[in-house]
């Protein structure tokens, strides 16, 4: 439960800062900290239980888009507003740093490795980017019809 409460944490602080770096406007800091502490959680859960990070990658940039989604409509902003500072926790920063070191220390085949595993997390944050915003256009066109046979 200590690590649960330690990566909450941290993710809400990481995304907070970030938000900061990114002038995100005052009143949506906490919001952003929360979008990308559950983005975080989900990621951290899967691969605590399945050990798989390409598809907690892919699962919490979806919950991260979704909930940036519903906050952008709640408060009345732009959707990459929280997007982007949620989605910071989820990029393999330090696994693109560890394959480019392993490139200069000449160890190709731990880097190309590495590399791999970089470029499969960052294709599954931005499919779970993209799912999320074709299931939304789909339910608000469904939502448009819906609208125009209730007014014929």
């Amino acid at each position: 439960m200590n690590e649960f409460l330690a990566q909450a944490i941290t993710s809400f602080v990481a995304t907070f800062g970030f938000g900061i770096i990114f002038h995100i406007p005052r009143k949506l800091l906490i919001q952003c900290g929360f979008v990308g502490m559950l983005g975080w959680m989900a990621y951290w859960a899967i691969v605590f239980f399945y050990h798989n990070e390409v598809l907690a990658a892919l699962s919490g940039s979806f919950l991260v888009a979704v909930v940036s989604q519903v906050f952008a409509r709640v408060y009345k902003s732009p959707v990459i507003i929280f997007s982007v500072a949620g989605i910071i926790p989820l990029v393999p920063g330090g696994a693109a740093y560890n394959a480019m070191r392993h490139f200069v220390e000449n160890d190709y085949y731990l880097a190309v490795s590495l590399a791999a595993k970089v470029c499969l997390i960052s294709g599954s944050i931005a499919m779970g980017l993209m799912f999320s915003e074709v299931i939304n256009q789909l339910i608000f066109r469904a939502h448009a019809r819906k609208k125009e046979l209730n007014k014929e």
